[in-house]
């Protein structure tokens, strides 16, 4: 018994440990750019009902994690600065966020003509030698669909250079090197762009079940998502997949230009690709955006 209790303990105690640690998501993170003159939030995860601590330019801000583990606390508005500081976060343990810059803050988010890159460019290569500097920053969201909101993502803030401006939304670096150069501040720019992608994509679907406006278009939504899970779909899926690689090598072999792969069931179900249209208005699966 004494045993069984014992190892119960150190199994309680592991798991304790396990979750008994301070996190934050990827948007905060060395490098990051704060928003000049607004208050911002700044927030992460810890073991429930600890207090946590953020110390950032002179300010110290404490919250309490909550039954979830999420903490959140709000900094004080403060001016553009090209100056690198620290944001300390104490919680469980405790997390120096590096280099952080304040300026200008924003969101690239959209369809194809946002999701246009850099690298594809007429001129890409000399607005990539052109937009090198420590002061511009970028991160990218990555194109992950899911049916869950999601509250963090797999990114790093990085220096516009050559490793980070080619694959980075063309726009988007466009506006924020002019906003750079012209405001004489610093620049963080989110690309957050998926080509092709439904405004629903976008939405909470939650949201969009509340309103009655949305009926008919959730009401496909879910016939879709029974279609696509039966063994019918599967099946053409899988015979639709065979007859594409034989049209590859028939291209090939005449040298033509081959044809678009097939989307499988599973692809829709991200919200990025047009549905079978049962009705005018189905479009496609709302995917919950990162939050």
């Amino acid at each position: 018994m004494n045993k069984s209790l014992g190892f119960a303990a150190i199994i309680l105690g592991l798991v304790t440990s396990a979750r008994a640690e301070l996190k934050l998501p990827a948007i905060i993170s060395d490098h990051m750019v704060l928003q000049q003159k607004q208050t911002n939030p700044i927030w992460g995860w810890d073991t429930p009902g600890t207090k946590v601590t953020v110390t950032f330019a002179g300010q110290t801000k404490s919250g309490e994690a909550g039954a979830d583990g999420k903490w959140t606390v709000k900094l004080d508005p403060v001016p553009a600065n090209a100056t690198p500081q620290v944001i300390s976060i104490s919680g469980t343990n405790k997390k120096d966020i590096q280099d952080v810059l304040v300026g200008e803050v924003w969101m690239c988010s959209g369809q194809s003509n946002m999701g246009f890159t850099i690298s594809r460019e007429r001129n890409g290569d000399l607005e990539t030698a052109a937009g090198k500097s420590n002061t511009l920053r970028l991160i990218k969201v990555p194109l992950i669909g899911s049916q869950e909101l999601k509250t963090d993502f797999t990114g790093a803030w990085k220096y516009s250079d050559a490793d980070s401006i080619p694959s980075f939304t063309a726009v988007g670096f466009m506006f924020g090197r002019y906003l750079h150069d012209i405001l004489g501040i610093p620049v963080g720019l989110i690309d957050n762009a998926w080509g092709g992608s439904a405004a629903e994509a976008w939405v909470r679907r939650e949201s969009l079940e509340k309103d009655p406006r949305f009926a008919l278009l959730m009401e496909n939504t879910r016939q879709h998502e029974a279609l696509l899970q039966t063994e019918k779909a599967k099946t053409d899926y899988a015979a639709a997949m065979e007859k594409w690689k034989k049209d590859v090598e028939t291209a090939k072999a005449a040298h033509k230009t081959p044809p678009r792969a097939p989307q499988s069931p599973e692809a829709w179900l991200t919200g990025q690709c047009p549905a079978p249209a049962i009705s005018s208005t189905a479009w496609s699966i709302p995917r919950s955006a990162t939050a």
